[in-house]
C-alpha cells in the first residue's frame, strides 16, 4: 500500500549487536565450564526473539499512529469518525506485541455496529488478535494435534506462545469466514490446482467414518429409539456419528500415486457435503484434463454407486478389490472353518482367479454356488455363502479386475482407506475427545488442505478475506482552519 515503515533505528540495532557481541564472548572467553552450550542457545534465541518482538511492534506502532490524528478513514467507501484511543495485543509470529491505536466507528445507518482500528483491516488480522503468519503457523499446527500440545511445541521452539485457549479458538474463527465464503473460495482453489506431471489416472473414491460427534438434534435420543423398535440397528455407537471422506488421487502409467486431494465434512444427510466438493473438484479436472482416464472405486455401498453414475462422467466403475476378497473370505471359513487350512488354500487359488481371470467374477460365482450344495454345511454356513453369491451377481460389472490390471489400473481404494484414518481417526478419535458437528469441520477442513499439499493456498485465500482497502482522511489543521 506504499506505505513507510518505521523499523527500529541503527541505535537498536547496534545494542543488538553488542549484546550477541557480549554473549559470545562470555561463552568463548569466560569460562564453559560456569555456562552450558544449551544455555548459551537459550541465551542466543531469546535474544533475538525480542529482538524481532521489538521490530514488530515498532512496524505495527508505525502503521497504526498513520490514523492517530486522522479526521476519518473510509472503509470500502464508508466514512468513519474517530472514537478515541485504546491499546491492543496481537498475536505476531514474532509473539505478542502491544500497541496503541485510535478506533474508528461508522455512525451511519447501517453502519459496523462495533469500533475498529484501521490496522486491522488494512493488515488483516484474524479475529482481531492473529497476524496473518502467526495465524497461518498457528492454524497449522492444531491441524496437526490438539490446542494443549500445540501450545507446548509452540513454547519449545520460542518466539510465538499463543495459549491453549486461543489455539482452540483460532479454527472456529477460521472454519466460520470458510463457511461463510465456501462457494466462492472452493472455486477459487479448485481453479488454482495443477496437477502432477506424469498423471494418467483420476482415481475417485468415497467412504465415511465414525468419530465421537455429539448428536446436536433437540430429538436424537428419540430417533435412535424409534430404529430400534422397527428392527433397524442404529449406525455406529452412541454419540459416534460419520464423518464424509472424499479422496482423488493422481496415478501415473504405471499406477503409482502421485498426489492425492483429500476431503472431509461433518456428519450430513447421505454425505451430501462432501459428495459436492468431491464433484466440483472432479468436474474442473475433467473439463481440463479431458483425456485422462477416472476410475471409481468404492465398496459396495450403493448410495455411492448412485452418486457415481449420477454425475455421467465416463469412467470405469470398481468394486474395491480388498472389500471383495474379505466377502469371499467369510464365505469360505462358513465352509470350512474360519482360519483352517483348506479355508486358506482355498481362498488363495479363488483369489487368483478373480484377479488373472477375464471371467473371474463369473468363475468365483460358480465355485460359491457349487459350495452351497455341500451336504456338511450348517444352516448359518449356507446363509453366509447365500450372500456371498448375491454379492458377486450383484457386483460382477463393477470386478473386471484382469483387465485393469492388465492397463496398470487401480483396482483397490487404499487410498481411500489410508486417508479416512490419516485424515479423520489420527485427529478427530484420540482417548477421551468428544466433538460438536461445527467444532470437527473447524479442523477437517484446513486438515484436508494440508493432507491436499495445498494449506498455503487455501489460507491465503481465506485471509485475504479479512482484509480491507482503507483511506485515511487527515488534512492539515493550517489548511482547514485557512480554508474556513
Amino acid at each position: 500500500m506504499g506505505k513507510v515503515i518505521q523499523f527500529p533505528g541503527r541505535s537498536a540495532m547496534a545494542a543488538l549487536h553488542d549484546e550477541v557481541g557480549r554473549l559470545v564472548r562470555e561463552f568463548i572467553g569466560g569460562g564453559r565450564d560456569s555456562r552450558t552450550f544449551v544455555s548459551f542457545e537459550v541465551a542466543l534465541d531469546d535474544l533475538f526473539a525480542r529482538a524481532k518482538r521489538e521490530a514488530m511492534q515498532s512496524t505495527l506502532q508505525a502503521i497504526a499512529d498513520e490514523s492517530r490524528d486522522a479526521e476519518a478513514v473510509y472503509v470500502d467507501g464508508r466514512r468513519c469518525r474517530p472514537v478515541g484511543l485504546s491499546p491492543r495485543e496481537y498475536m505476531t509470529s514474532a509473539g505478542k506485541v502491544t500497541i496503541d491505536r485510535m478506533l474508528f466507528k461508522d455512525r451511519s445507518v447501517g453502519g459496523e455496529p462495533s469500533a475498529f482500528a484501521p490496522i486491522e483491516k488494512e493488515l488483516g488480522i484474524l479475529g482481531e488478535y492473529w497476524t496473518p503468519r502467526a495465524a497461518q503457523q498457528a492454524l497449522w499446527m492444531v491441524t496437526q494435534m490438539v490446542p494443549a500440545k500445540a501450545a507446548e511445541a509452540f513454547e519449545r521452539v520460542g518466539d510465538m506462545t499463543p495459549s491453549k485457549a486461543s489455539l482452540d479458538r483460532l479454527p472456529k474463527e477460521v472454519s466460520s469466514t470458510w463457511e461463510a465464503n465456501r462457494q466462492e473460495l472452493e472455486a477459487a482453489l479448485i481453479a488454482s490446482l495443477e496437477i502432477p506431471e506424469g498423471t494418467s489416472t483420476f482415481a475417485v473414491s468415497l467412504d465415511g467414518v465414525y468419530a465421537p460427534i455429539e448428536d446436536d438434534s433437540e430429538n436424537h435420543v428419540e430417533k435412535r429409539a424409534a430404529k430400534k423398535a422397527q428392527g433397524i440397528a442404529p449406525r455406529g455407537p452412541d454419540a459416534y456419528r460419520e464423518i464424509g471422506c472424499a479422496t482423488i488421487s493422481f496415478n501415473d502409467a504405471s499406477n503409482n500415486v502421485l498426489g492425492v486431494l483429500r476431503f472431509g465434512r461433518a456428519p450430513e444427510h447421505k454425505k451430501l457435503g462432501v459428495k459436492k466438493m468431491l464433484e466440483a473438484q472432479l468436474r474442473a479436472l475433467v473439463a481440463k484434463h479431458p483425456r485422462i482416464e477416472v476410475v471409481f472405486l468404492s465398496d459396495g455401498a450403493r448410495d455411492h454407486w448412485e452418486f457415481f453414475e449420477s454425475l455421467g462422467i465416463r469412467g470405469e466403475h470398481v468394486l474395491d478389490f480388498f472389500h471383495v476378497a474379505e466377502h469371499l473370505n467369510e464365505a469360505l471359513g462358513a465352509a470350512y472353518g474360519d482360519g483352517s487350512i483348506k479355508a486358506g488354500a482355498r481362498f488363495a487359488a479363488l483369489r487368483h482367479i478373480l484377479q488373472e481371470d477375464p471371467n473371474g467374477a463369473t468363475a468365483v460365482t460358480l465355485a460359491l454356488v457349487n459350495l452351497r450344495k455341500r451336504a456338511s454345511l450348517s444352516a448359518h454356513g449356507k446363509k453366509k455363502i447365500d450372500n456371498a453369491v448375491r454379492y458377486f451377481k450383484r457386483n460382477a460389472h463393477r470386478m473386471p479386475y484382469a483387465r485393469l490390471r492388465a492397463a496398470k489400473l487401480p483396482t483397490g481404494s487404499g487410498v481411500m482407506e489410508a486417508s479416512c484414518k490419516t485424515l479423520v481417526t489420527q485427529r478427530m478419535k484420540l482417548s477421551g475427545q468428544r466433538w460438536t458437528v461445527a467444532g470437527v469441520q473447524a479442523v477437517l477442513t484446513p486438515r484436508g488442505w494440508d493432507q491436499s499439499d495445498r494449506f498455503d493456498e487455501a489460507f491465503a485465500l481465506v485471509a485475504a478475506t479479512y482484509q480491507q482497502e482503507v483511506t485515511i482522511f487527515a488534512p492539515v489543521r493550517g489548511q482547514l482552519a485557512a480554508s474556513e
